[in-house]
């Protein structure tokens, strides 16, 4: 996951900034963005996006299974973290979503990676001492590591 913001009133120009900062200078390219049809991507989303040379694939209408990855991460999402707590605000939805984020990309095990996690980890041998946990998305979920 290279970028996540939440709003509550989402229009066109904050949807089209939320594309330019996830794709930054150190962010790899994207070729193509899958989106669907909503109203949000407009004339002035079309107007920021189509100069950075990605190309927009609309799936039809009524066909979340057609953005497969994105409905995939959604419902994970909203499985191992946002079903297990009452969300206060918009900040606190937002702190919940980048803790989950980074538990994801750095510790969360991920079948397809062999049980690693996108950013790897190496091996901690018994001699590093005893294994102890260290709590994420508060407490919700926990990193296994070797304490020296």
């Amino acid at each position: 996951i290279l970028h996540v913001n939440v709003t509550a009133h989402p229009h066109a120009a904050w949807a089209a900034q939320q594309v330019v900062e996830a794709l930054g200078p150190d962010a790899p390219t994207a070729a193509r963005l899958i989106r669907d049809r909503d109203g949000v991507f407009g004339v002035v989303f079309d107007a920021r996006v189509d100069p950075m040379g990605i190309r927009q694939v609309r799936i039809a209408p009524r066909s979340p299974w057609q953005n497969s990855f994105a409905e995939r991460w959604v419902g994970t999402l909203r499985r191992e973290a946002l079903d297990h707590v009452i969300v206060l605000g918009e900040r606190h939805l937002l702190r919940l979503v980048r803790g989950y984020i980074a538990y994801y990309n750095e510790d969360r095990p991920h079948m397809s990676l062999a049980g690693d996690a996108p950013i790897a980890r190496s091996v901690e041998p018994p001699s590093r001492g005893r294994v102890v946990a260290l709590s994420r998305v508060g407490g919700l979920h926990h990193r296994y590591a070797r304490a020296a």
